[in-house]
């Protein structure tokens, strides 16, 4: 049998999202307007600060920004974001981008919108031009910020993600379709969640993946904090990728990691991304699409290799 606390603690185990309290993050409560148009979204945090703060005015390296993949949320990084805070000696952000987390949400999700919300991130608490890192979505919400304000970007790292349209995996409809249908159902518990899960997932690691996003309603049934309608919505949107290498470039450094057991990042988009990105450097790490919880000291030797070495 798996308690409520039981399953979110393995949740974390499984991904390497360990249970402890870490930094700070603005309110997180519930109850989270729903925002539509073009204005950006006060996005919610995780801030991570070196042991020393005086270490920060002695870096070398810019803050960094997190970015976490659809269904994900700021809590996914957090052991990784903890090292790197520590090793670079620099502050990082996790951040929860709209409709997911505890950041509210908008009628449009698209990439335009993802990167909108970053910027004003980056302009408004931060002040100063930063590393963006980005898995998946975030990856991809990553290349748009730097794209479109190469003013706030020092360097630009993607996690298994391409400046390509390129169709998702086919799990990942699977997955949100069936937390649809979870909340739908009126469960009261997140082990029966996990039950029902089990006929779209049978990876377990998966599941309580999925299962990090569970948060009970008002009327005590399970539910999502992810926007699940508006994602269901927006999937073209999410492997679309809206930008032309003929007039949009950044020529900041850029690191592009890619699992070799994925096909997000194949070889016939290494072209591409040199038109987009002309300083970018591509590292292959032996893993499938979740590289960072599948490979997390690889993942971190190639980015603070990369953030470590000055660029011309």
């Amino acid at each position: 049998m798996h308690s409520v606390r039981s399953l979110l603690i393995s949740s974390r185990c499984a991904l390497n999202l360990p249970t402890f309290t870490c930094a700070r993050s603005l309110s997180t409560s519930p109850l989270r307007q729903t925002v539509s148009g073009e204005q950006p979204i006060e996005l919610e945090y995780l801030q991570f600060d070196p042991p020393s703060p005086d270490s920060v005015k002695n870096s070398n390296i810019a803050p960094i920004v997190v970015l976490h993949g659809l269904l994900g949320s700021k809590q996914n990084n957090r052991s990784v974001c903890r090292r790197f805070a520590k090793e670079l000696e620099t502050t990082v952000y996790a951040l929860d981008l709209r409709n997911h987390g505890d950041s509210p949400h908008a009628r449009t999700h698209d990439y335009k919108g993802l990167a909108l919300d970053v910027e004003h991130f980056i302009d408004t608490t931060i002040k100063k031009s930063s590393v963006i890192l980005g898995h998946s979505m975030g990856a991809k919400t990553a290349m748009a910020v730097a794209l479109r304000r190469p003013d706030i970007v020092d360097s630009m790292i993607a996690v298994d993600n391409a400046p390509i349209d390129a169709a998702l995996g086919s799990d990942i409809p699977k997955y949100v379709q069936a937390l649809r249908n979870i909340e739908r159902m009126g469960l009261r518990s997140i082990k029966d969640a996990f039950e029902v899960l089990g006929k779209y997932e049978k990876k377990i690691e998966i599941r309580n993946f999925l299962l990090t996003n569970a948060k009970f309603k008002s009327d005590g049934t399970v539910g999502f904090r992810v926007a699940l309608d508006i994602l269901a919505r927006a999937l073209d949107h999410i492997a679309e990728f809206p930008f032309n290498s003929r007039e949009d470039r950044f020529i900041g450094p850029a690191l592009f990691i890619r699992g070799t057991r994925s096909h997000y990042v194949p070889d016939e988009a290494i072209p591409t991304i040199g038109r987009f990105f002309p300083k970018f450097v591509l590292k292959d790490i032996d893993a499938g699409h979740w590289v960072i919880s599948e490979k997390p000291a690889e993942f971190v030797t190639y980015v603070e290799e990369f953030l470590r070495t000055p660029q011309e």
